[in-house]
């Protein structure tokens, strides 16, 4: 796979091929792995075949999928050959034993997950317009608030063992707390919308990485973002609080890298368009293999965009055809010029 270097700097070399997790939450030693804590959901979407009509009937494709920010993460990682534990909250349901079935294939840890019994497993419902951007959706994700503080602290052998924690913010906010004090490993968020993205707010400074987008880093910094000098500022306040590095997504324009010593901006990869949803959770799991094996902040980047540009061109909320091979040849068959703003 070919990396860049960006200015100042040399991408390193990450290490040696992650082992799987040990019992009763602890790690063999050596072993390499990631922990995602978050929700699962089951996907129903619907894309019209022509223009999207409010308040009307469309023609069109629905399609249902396994989703849940957290377990797309969890998918992509596994997918990228990473040995991956799950925290998350299972209903008791025929849309859960679909999940689980799913984690046992993918071989995605789900052993310290939680059952609800007569708990039901989320849904989220999402409508795209004809060109498959999302339109609107719903969400119903009650059952995470399953995944408290105490659970956590229950398991807070595998988080501190893991090389890296990614988390969504559909786990209730003294949870997401409970993280940030206590897990030692490096804590990785994905904000997920504005609505939920506040609960980070008392706890940015305690985070390794944020991944917003435009308008979640608005509500975090404080700061309205129109142009460059603004997304600097945004930037430049989020890492303030302490944050180690925090890149911002600005749809077509890219993404914004920084980190405390740079600000990069990486544009995005060509892509033959089918769907974005899932993109975004492509996107966090690029960033955490990318930090599993030490690469440097325009090329965990550079990494984490072609991921997202992988997962568009499929359907599917999670593109079948992921792998650390396939966002190799994605890099190397279009270089993007990274461009270093600060």
């Amino acid at each position: 796979m070919t990396f860049q270097e960006q200015p100042g700097s040399s991408p390193a070399s990450g290490p040696g091929s992650p082992g799987k997790t040990g019992e009763n939450g602890s790690a063999p030693s050596g072993a390499g792995y990631a922990v995602v804590v978050g929700g699962v959901n089951i996907d129903i979407g619907g894309t019209p075949f022509s223009p999207l009509k409010m308040e009307d009937s469309n023609p069109g494709k629905v399609t249902t999928s396994l989703g849940g920010v957290g377990r797309n993460i969890a998918h992509n990682l596994s997918l990228m050959g990473a040995p991956v534990t799950f925290l998350t909250a299972f209903g008791d349901d025929i849309y859960a034993q679909n999940i689980i079935h799913s984690c046992t294939e993918l071989n995605i840890d789900i052993s310290r997950a939680l059952m609800i019994k007569g708990g039901a497993t989320p849904v989220y419902l999402f409508i795209n317009d004809s060109d498959h951007d999302m339109a609107a959706a719903v969400s119903d994700m009650a059952i995470c608030d399953e995944i408290s503080a105490e659970y956590l602290g229950f398991r807070s052998g595998i988080l501190n063992g893991a090389q890296i924690v990614a988390s969504d913010t559909n786990i209730p906010a003294n949870s997401l707390a409970w993280l940030a004090e206590h897990c030692t490993a490096p804590l990785f968020v994905d904000p997920v919308s504005t609505k939920k993205a506040v609960k980070l707010k008392p706890i940015l400074g305690k985070l390794h990485t944020l991944k917003p987008n435009r308008i979640e880093a608005e509500l975090l910094s404080g700061v309205r973002i129109h142009d460059e000098e603004s997304l600097k500022k945004a930037a430049g306040v989020l890492l303030d609080t302490g944050l180690k590095r925090v890149f911002i997504s600005l749809g077509s324009d890219g993404v914004l890298a920084a980190d405390h010593s740079s600000m990069l901006l990486i544009p995005c990869f060509p892509a033959s368009l089918k769907s974005t949803t899932g993109a975004g959770d492509a996107f966090m799991a690029g960033l955490a293999w990318a930090h599993m094996h030490g690469l440097d902040l325009g090329n965990a980047g550079l990494f984490a965009s072609a991921a997202a540009a992988i997962a568009v061109e499929s359907t599917e909320t999670i593109n079948p055809g992921m792998s650390v091979e396939a966002v190799g040849q994605k890099i190397a068959g279009t270089p993007a010029q990274i461009r270093k703003i600060v």
